[in-house]
C-alpha cells in the first residue's frame, strides 16, 4: 500500500489530481465528506487545505459553521501529521483546543504545521500541530492546536 505522501505526489500532478486525492481521503474517513475539503499542499512539516463557503457548511448567521472549521483543521492536521512523522510511527488525535477569532466568510484556507519536528521514538509522545484558518483577505479567523499521540507501529 503506498504511503499517503506517495499517493498525494502521484495524483497532484494530474488535472484534478488534488481534488481526487481529497475525495479518496474522504472515502477512507467519511465524516470529512460533510465539508468537501480540498488539499492544496501536502509535504512533511506543512499542509494546506481549503473549504468552500457554501450552504452545507453555513450556520444560522450566514458564516462558515464553527464545527466545519474544526473538521477542516482535523483534516489538514491529520494529513500533515501522517506525512511528517517517521514511517515507523503512527498517530491518533488526542485533543484539540480552538479559538474563534472572527466571523468566517468566503473560502477558508487552513495551514497546519507541527509545533516541533517529529521524531522516531520507542515510546509514545504528544506532537501538537498548529492550524491557522484564514479568510480570503488573509486574516486569521480560527486557530486550533491539535495534540496528536504518536507511537511506534506494532511489528
Amino acid at each position: 500500500m503506498p504511503s499517503v505522501l506517495a499517493a498525494y505526489r502521484r495524483l497532484a500532478g494530474w488535472p484534478a489530481g488534488r481534488w481526487l486525492f481529497s475525495r479518496l481521503v474522504c472515502l477512507k474517513a467519511p465524516y470529512f465528506s460533510s465539508i468537501a475539503p480540498r488539499i492544496v499542499v501536502l509535504e512533511p512539516g506543512r499542509g494546506i487545505a481549503t473549504l468552500r463557503h457554501r450552504r452545507a457548511v453555513t450556520n444560522h448567521i450566514g458564516t462558515v459553521h464553527a464545527i466545519a472549521l474544526c473538521n477542516l483543521a482535523e483534516f489538514v492536521g491529520g494529513l500533515t501529521c501522517d506525512v511528517s512523522i517517521p514511517p515507523t510511527m503512527r498517530w491518533i488525535p488526542k485533543g484539540m483546543t480552538v479559538a474563534y477569532l472572527k466571523k468566517a466568510a468566503g473560502t477558508m484556507r487552513a495551514t497546519a504545521t507541527p509545533a516541533f519536528p517529529p521524531r522516531e521514538s520507542k515510546e509514545g509522545y504528544d506532537l501538537p500541530f498548529e492550524v491557522v484558518v484564514e479568510n480570503p483577505a488573509g486574516e486569521a479567523v480560527f486557530t486550533a492546536s491539535i495534540r496528536m499521540w504518536v507511537t511506534p507501529k506494532k511489528p
